[in-house]
């Protein structure tokens, strides 16, 4: 044996499963395709968003939250139906008294600490039983994703010098090694060298092969929000037609290839139809990784318009339903939608998912913080964006706008339509009272103190000069997450198609769906994605630890 514990996978799953079997003594080798500069994965590239529930920042805002509001929440927005949904609600109900009782003080102990103000992810807009967050707990942490993944991997390093654990990087799997149906181990190949940034892409250079054994093995490999063909794959029917055009919000290395390895050794796979895609995409600028994109977090102000012009219907509001707007979009045909706004408005509500775009959180600087109160401008990266951005359109005139916008798009879009839609809106934007639901959930919004202060722009005509210029952004169907994978039990440990554990084998984090194959079922609440990878690590590493 090379080690009591063999972990396929340095994201954070596959760092907190690790740290759990150092905690209890035991020897880990952790094996990934990547060279060392990716250690923590995708994680790092996050905003650091955690899903908490009635916690001290909610109850500072003024949130009433509780286990049972947020189980209502996530039971109506997960929607299980089906028969092997049974492992996935398991895990939604562990999840949940995991994030109403001792995950945040299970975080503070390790160092992370949050931004006071909670944001509201997802709100839904149908009906209280329905899908989305009642109330926000899209906890922010102080330092982004950086700083998510910094306890784990400082843990992990030291424990490296200590000769307690040790890296296997470029290591590409390519099999387990089955004896007797118990999993004792991996085997692939080795990878050359390779000196990219992190997050870029790198060679796949074959230089020999490899057999590595232990006694328990996880699988923490991810997702396949990298591989476009692996997603239209399995783009279910329900989302309309998968678009010709997609930008990843992931590395290429996330490509699911240990998905289709599992399966093809007898591990149970469910829910891969399942999947997390986001519609307010961006083309990055500055990419570091093939068809580089960046999902905008948008605020609820800006009008929402599909290709040819004509305006979403409701509830399809800015970061009001994500999958909702995906199936929309996706029956219309075409792969892109536009928000329209002002100068006034990308001010307040725009922010940029990734660790990257928002050097002031991962700075933990508070002047910076501080800044995005002062001038006209927006961020600087969402400036820079404005000014760079393939997808952005700047104009003093609604007249330049459109013309701007059948420059930049496929679908030709009347001025007079598109001026008729943004007045009457504007007319309803004069006073509090007001037919509009989209103007309605804006003031809505609002009577929270979180959304007043530095999420929701007051609201007030998008044609007014005085809040100019204008700014049309064209928006791109982004890739993300699977929320389907290896089916687990509560212990982490893979099932075969008849439900029974494969001796041997775990699987935690993206790749077994967040836990049990499916945690999220249809939709997620946000916030749940890095919860999810923690929650389902720590459950792995534990009873790896026991099993050994």
């Amino acid at each position: 044996m090379d080690a009591d514990a063999l972990i396929v996978g340095a994201g954070l799953a596959g760092l907190v499963a690790a740290c759990q079997l150092l905690d209890a003594g035991k020897s880990v080798l952790i094996v990934d395709q990547e060279p060392a500069q990716n250690l923590g994965g995708q994680a790092f590239w996050s905003l650091g968003g955690l899903f908490l529930i009635d916690s001290p920042e909610q109850r500072r805002m003024g949130i009433r939250d509780s286990l049972e509001l947020a189980r209502q929440d996530w039971m109506g927005t997960a929607g299980f139906d089906r028969n092997e949904d049974g492992w996935p609600r398991r895990w939604a109900e562990a999840y949940l008294d995991f994030a109403a009782t001792e995950k945040r003080d299970w975080l503070r102990a390790r160092g992370l600490r949050f931004f006071p103000v909670v944001g509201w992810a997802e709100r839904g807009g149908v009906d209280a039983a329905g899908y989305g967050n009642s109330v926000p707990r899209f906890h922010i942490t102080w330092g982004t994703g950086p700083s998510v993944i910094e306890p784990f991997v400082a843990r992990v390093r030291q424990a490296a010098e200590e000769g307690r654990l040790r890296f296997a990087f470029r290591h590409r799997v390519d099999g387990l090694i089955v004896t007797n149906g118990t999993v004792g181990g991996v085997h692939g190949a080795t990878l050359a060298p390779d000196e990219a940034a992190r997050g870029a892409r790198t060679n796949r250079d074959e230089t020999g092969t490899f057999e590595l054994r232990a006694p328990v093995t996880l699988i923490a490999s991810g997702g396949i929000g990298g591989n476009h063909e692996k997603v239209r794959e399995y783009w279910p029917a329900r989302l309309g037609s998968p678009p010709d055009f997609m930008i990843s919000g992931v590395p290429a290395h996330v490509d699911g290839r240990m998905l289709d390895i599992a399966e093809g050794q007898g591990v149970s796979l469910i829910n891969r139809d399942r999947m997390w895609h986001y519609v307010e995409g961006v083309r990055n600028w500055d990419p570091i990784w093939p068809a580089h994109g960046i999902r905008i977090l948008p605020g609820p102000s800006s009008m929402w318009f599909d290709a040819g012009g004509e305006r979403l219907p409701s509830p399809n509001f800015p970061g009001f339903d994500s999958l909702g707007a995906l199936e929309h979009i996706g029956r219309t045909g075409q792969p892109y939608t536009w928000f329209v706004l002002n100068q006034a408005i990308i001010k307040k509500e725009f922010a940029l998912s990734g660790s990257e775009q928002n050097p002031d959180l991962t700075g933990k600087s508070w002047r910076k913080v501080l800044g995005r109160a002062v001038g006209k401008e927006a961020q600087g990266p969402v400036e820079a964006f404005k000014e760079h951005g393939e997808d952005f359109v700047v104009a003093n005139t609604l007249e330049d706008l459109v013309v701007g916008m059948n420059r930049v798009g496929t679908v030709e879009i009347p001025l007079d339509r598109l001026r008729e839609q943004i007045e009457a809106r504007d007319r309803n934007a004069v006073n509090p009272f007001t037919k509009d639901a989209q103007m309605a959930a804006i003031l809505a919004a609002r009577n929270y103190r979180g959304d007043r202060l530095i999420r929701t722009a007051k609201p007030s005509p998008i044609l007014d000069p005085a809040n100019g210029p204008l700014i049309a952004v064209r928006l791109n169907i982004l890739t993300r997450k699977s929320l389907g994978g290896i089916e687990t039990d509560l212990d982490a440990r893979a099932l075969t198609p008849t439900g029974e554990p494969m001796p041997g084998l775990y699987a935690a984090g993206e790749a077994s769906g967040f836990g049990g194959g499916g945690v999220h079922g249809y939709r997620s609440l946000e916030g749940t994605f890095l919860g999810g990878c923690i929650f389902s690590g720590r459950a792995a590493g534990r009873a790896m630890a026991r099993a050994i």
